[in-house]
């Protein structure tokens, strides 16, 4: 084959260089922000909009703003924002009604958790020894969050709250949650007409309302059908709600990803003569949770957004904690920046989610293409 031109011949025998390959960040900025006049126009208002509105925005939150202090007077006395609301309703804000004293415990279980996230994200830390850890944590925990043994005083649910117990919440509904899911999916395409009867129905049903409904039903209707001498814990109930209203919505996504399954697959775990559990746990569901990964972790940020509609029937998580702070007549006019770092605090969770899904998704395309 002829080697490539690299140079345009004229009509005289002259010839031209290559065009110059044009790269670089001037080429992303034009192809991103001005790649047409519609979207030149676009990018201009919004320069506009950032030009009249970001030197205000930096004056309020910023060069005028209160970083420090213990009276209010002085926020009052100040035009920017005062972020000094937060060092003075911290403790509030992350541990609730928690008591004071045992705040450390509230910190640590935070630690605990979030830790061992960071560390079962890290792929040289996957192994069954993930699982005993996991494990492990989850009795710590208890005993840190309950206390009554150790020395350590007890704390009933009715106490716990802030971001100890919104993780809590958070990591309960997805542990529990993602194998009802996958029950409830399998379920759904059983050949056992009661089986898929029973999964629809509560798939379609808990799917139809919204989660505050759920967990009204649960924190209001639920102990009417109880005996008089069998109470649940309140927070008990509401994880119950949060757990089934996961799982049904994660259903429907892991019900997708078999069904993307080619039935090849089906047939060669037949052929390998593997039943039905041992074929779905080591070759169907390991390929379609790998095909609903960014779906997938779209229902698990949710949940840790979803965390806040506890608030509503009086659990005191990071943003029922939060109003309850705000209710200091001193501090309330400040309610802005102390939400305004709640929402910060779940930006950093989600984000982190986030863009830990992206590394699976990348790290599974490239094990897939060798």
């Amino acid at each position: 084959m002829a080697e490539r031109i690299s140079h345009t011949r004229l009509g005289d025998g002259q010839t031209l260089p290559p065009p110059r390959q044009q790269s670089g960040f001037l080429l992303a900025l034009r192809q991103s922000f001005f790649n047409g006049w519609v979207s030149s126009i676009i990018t201009l208002a919004l320069l506009t909009m950032l030009a009249m509105t970001l030197p205000g925005l930096w004056s309020w939150a910023i060069s005028d703003a209160i970083w420090s202090t213990q009276d209010s007077s002085v926020c009052r006395a100040a035009s920017g924002a005062c972020w000094a609301v937060i060092g003075e309703k911290h403790r509030v804000i992350l541990f609730g009604t928690y008591p004071y004293d045992e705040h450390w415990r509230g910190a640590l279980v935070v630690a605990l958790v979030t830790g061992l996230a960071v560390l079962s994200a890290i792929p040289r830390f996957w192994s069954s020894a993930l699982f005993v850890f996991w494990g492990l944590t989850t009795v710590l925990v208890t005993i840190l969050m309950f206390g009554g043994v150790f020395g350590l005083p007890y704390v009933g649910t009715n106490k716990w709250g802030g971001l100890p117990l919104t993780m809590i919440v958070f990591m309960t509904s997805v542990v529990l949650g993602l194998p009802l899911a996958v029950v409830l999916a399998l379920g759904r395409r059983s050949h056992m007409p009661v089986i898929r009867a029973v999964c629809v129905g509560i798939i379609e049903v808990v799917r139809g309302l919204p989660l505050i409904s759920v967990l009204f039903m649960m924190i209001i209707i639920l102990p009417l059908f109880l005996p008089t001498d069998l109470t649940i814990d309140k927070l008990l109930r509401a994880l119950i709600g949060m757990v089934i209203f996961f799982a049904a919505y994660a259903a429907e996504v892991v019900r997708g990803g078999l069904q993307a399954i080619p039935t090849g697959q089906y047939d060669a775990a037949k052929a390998l003569g593997l039943s039905y559990w041992p074929a779905m746990i080591k070759i169907i569901l390991p390929q379609a949770l790998r095909i609903v990964i960014p779906a997938l972790m779209n229902d698990i940020i949710r949940a840790f957004k979803n965390t806040t509609f506890v608030s509503i029937i009086g659990i005191f998580d990071v943003l029922g904690a939060t109003k309850a702070s705000m209710r200091d007549v001193d501090w309330v006019r400040y309610s802005t920046e102390a939400y305004i770092f709640v929402a910060l605090l779940f930006f950093v969770y989600c984000f982190a989610m986030s863009r830990y899904s992206q590394f699976i998704e990348k790290r599974l395309d490239s094990e897939r293409e060798r």
